[in-house]
């Protein structure tokens, strides 16, 4: 348990800093410097120093926004077997659990937006609440196909010790397309490139960056945290599948787990230096691809394992 609770917090607080990672890699194709790796360390000490300005029109649902936003994404963390180690806490059906308790982050994240009153805010919450609806049927069938093929509808089941080696062993080549599945979910859920563009400030553009105008000081360090948590929980998945190996020996597992999810994070500055955003009306056919990603991830597997 001591174990778990300590990879937990290392996850947190190393999450600022994988997510330093994409901008560097922005930064490298486009022959600059770059920030610091420290960069979010020095943004939140920042935020957290100074004070919040509230609009006279919000209620308390706007504070608790980001409160909910950082809860929700960190409590998901618990129930992730980070390395292949036992997670913090686990029981059968945590699985849907998690999602449902990212949907409530978002919920209370949408919910702030639109209690400012502000039409530019109104139009990022429509979007948000649009495209993850289509993110959530692909994660379902991911949770379907793993079910299928363990028997067990939790995250300990499906991301524990050498259970992700099984999954390729049994599923072989259509894992594949499971894992671009849920990387397509990982940029459309955390509003990446070619979803959204978190380095622009326009207002007729933006999905998350517009939700969140109007947070300042310790709010909006806490809905920086939660997003960089929530990254890393998707980017956590993702680097399980793609590096299923276990080797008993903690440290061992830790260094190659981190060094997955450094990949994860080094292809999505890589998908944001090469790709523009996509218009709107193309993002939805964008997400879809996931769902049929795994849909025939899914048909071909079990087809196969009859």
């Amino acid at each position: 348990m001591i174990e778990s609770i300590l990879l937990w917090t290392l996850a947190i607080v190393s999450a600022p800093f994988f997510a330093a990672v994409i901008l560097r890699v922005k930064a490298f194709f486009g022959g600059r410097k770059g920030s610091p790796l420290l960069i979010h360390y020095y943004t939140l000490a920042k935020l957290f120093k100074k004070g919040s300005v509230y609009s006279t029109s919000t209620t308390l649902i706007f504070k608790l926004g980001p409160l909910v936003s950082l809860g929700t994404a960190i409590t998901a963390l618990l129930f992730f077997p980070m390395a292949g180690r036992p997670p913090v806490v686990s029981f059968s059906g945590d699985a849907i659990f998690v999602f449902y308790l990212l949907g409530l982050g978002r919920f209370f994240t949408i919910a702030a937006a639109m209690d400012t009153a502000s039409p530019f805010e109104g139009m990022g919450a429509a979007r948000e609440a649009y495209f993850p609806i289509i993110c959530e049927a692909s994660m379902f069938m991911v949770s379907i196909l793993f079910y299928r093929l363990t028997g067990e509808l939790s995250l300990s089941a499906f991301f524990s010790g050498n259970q992700p080696a099984q999954f390729w062993s049994t599923a072989g080549s259509p894992m594949i397309f499971v894992i671009i599945a849920l990387f397509i979910i990982l940029l459309t859920e955390n509003a990446r490139v070619p979803v959204d563009d978190p380095a622009t400030h326009l207002e007729l553009t933006m999905i998350h960056e517009v939700m969140v105008l109007d947070h300042s000081g310790p709010d909006f360090g806490l809905i920086e945290l939660g997003a960089f948590s929530k990254l890393f929980l998707y980017s956590a998945f993702i680097a399980r599948l793609i590096c299923p190996f276990d080797f008993v020996h903690p440290a061992l597992d830790v260094a190659l787990f981190a060094a997955a999810v450094l990949l994860v994070y080094i292809a999505v500055g890589l998908v944001e230096s090469v790709m523009a955003r996509y218009r709107m009306d193309r993002v939805p056919k964008f997400v879809l691809t996931s769902f049929a990603l795994v849909f025939f991830a899914a048909v071909i597997t079990l087809e196969f394992a009859k």
